[in-house]
């Protein structure tokens, strides 16, 4: 077994000293293989990248009482299904060059995943899974939000080992150069590119802008989940509008985009913009919504007031309909005069207000003992939660 086997020299505009990168992790012979079976650092910061991000759903997904063994059904399917729109997306986009190499479309160890394709195919899978298995979409989608954004952040370290994602020149201070960017670049110009590049030159690392990004907006998130969060899905619209915008701006910048047929418009970047406008949309809207007209949040976070939200509904209905009734029933007893037969019409009136405020009494009886039992229970976590001894403060 042999490690990092080559090596390419990176030099940062703002620091002397060269990097010495190397896209192989190792390279094993196996008995039964001609050639070595290589093992790329692409492939292990990816798959780092992925666990990090299975490992935070799969603590969330408890926190938020999901089902594991449904999140493990998600997370296979997903995961599949996320190659195949990756490469299903590349492929349609680049279909010049497939259409007449059938036989490349399924070598996807020659490169060629879409991240947008991915994220596509995975939450297709996930769509479907959560109808099967009975799953609260929307809260999957938050917990998904933020998953991505952990995979996406760490992920795009590959693109740094294999000297690929890069940007057009730059002088900035954290200008980029290796003897890859100036291959990559000298067979642009050479293929009569309309970007004007010079492959001497630094280049913007985009791949770190995007990781930088990504791992800041998991921080936003997640702080805006413990503090802010008001509806199931609002952290996924939160998750489109953060990436949407930086993917919108970054793809400007980048060399290798994909294109919309002959026309100058990039697929990404189009789709980021698109992302944006939707979330926003729908973030500004649903959170006016529950701003004016505030709800638990059904499945997870508040899991226990669910109940007592239910039952102050319930009592509350209860409360609407016996009010209703108990008007209907005074106006009939009003009008009814001496008339015997409307004052029996107002006397049964008077028996169904009756039978309602008794159940309306029940509901809210049954909605303050639950109010009671989560106060207790809330009152004896912050108990043991609180400091004892000399860890006390006066």
């Amino acid at each position: 077994m042999n490690f990092f086997t080559d090596k390419t020299d990176v030099f940062f505009t703002c620091i002397e000293k060269a990097f010495h990168v190397s896209s192989i992790f190792c390279e094993i012979n196996l008995p039964f293989m001609s050639s070595p079976l290589t093992i790329r650092w692409y492939g292990v910061i990816i798959a780092f990248g992925f666990t990090l991000a299975v490992l935070f759903g799969g603590r969330m997904a408890y926190v938020w009482k999901i089902d594991i063994n449904k999140m493990i059904d998600i997370l296979i399917y997903g995961a599949f299904a996320g190659i195949i729109g990756a490469r299903a997306y590349y492929v349609l986009s680049e279909w010049s060059y497939y259409g007449a190499h059938p036989g490349e479309i399924f070598k996807i160890w020659h490169g060629g995943l879409a991240i947008y394709g991915g994220l596509i195919g995975g939450l297709i899978a996930a769509f479907i899974v959560c109808i099967v298995e009975k799953i609260n979409i929307p809260n999957l989608l938050d917990l998904c939000g933020m998953s991505f954004l952990i995979g996406q952040g760490i992920g795009r370290w590959g693109n740094f080992a294999n000297q690929e994602a890069f940007g057009v020149n730059t002088t900035l201070p954290w200008g980029m150069y290796s003897e890859k960017t100036n291959e990559y670049l000298t067979s642009l110009v050479n293929s009569g590119t309309d970007l004007i590049v010079d492959p001497t030159k630094p280049v913007h690392p985009t791949f770190l802008y995007e990781s930088i990004w990504c791992l800041l907006s998991f921080a936003f998130l997640y702080l805006y989940y413990k503090k802010f969060r008001k509806f199931s899905g609002q952290l996924f619209l939160l998750y489109g509008i953060l990436y949407g915008a930086e993917r919108a701006v970054v793809e400007g910048l980048r060399t290798d985009s994909l294109y919309i047929g002959d026309t100058n418009i990039r697929v990404s970047q189009l789709l980021s913009v698109a992302l944006v406008l939707v979330c926003g949309v729908l973030f500004i809207v649903l959170t006016i919504k529950y701003t004016r007209n505030p709800k638990p949040i059904e499945g997870i976070d508040f899991y226990k007031e669910i109940p007592l939200y239910r039952y102050n509904k319930k009592a509350d209905d209860a409360r609407k309909l016996f009010e209703a009734a108990d008007a209907k029933a005074t106006e009939a007893e009003e009008a009814a005069g001496e008339d015997e037969a409307l004052k029996a019409k107002a006397a049964d009136l008077r028996k169904k207000a009756d039978d309602l405020k008794a159940k309306y009494d029940e509901a809210k009886r049954i909605a303050e003992e639950d109010a009671a039992r989560i106060a207790a229970k809330k009152a004896k976590r912050h108990a043991k939660k609180a400091p004892v001894g000399d860890d006390a403060q006066p």
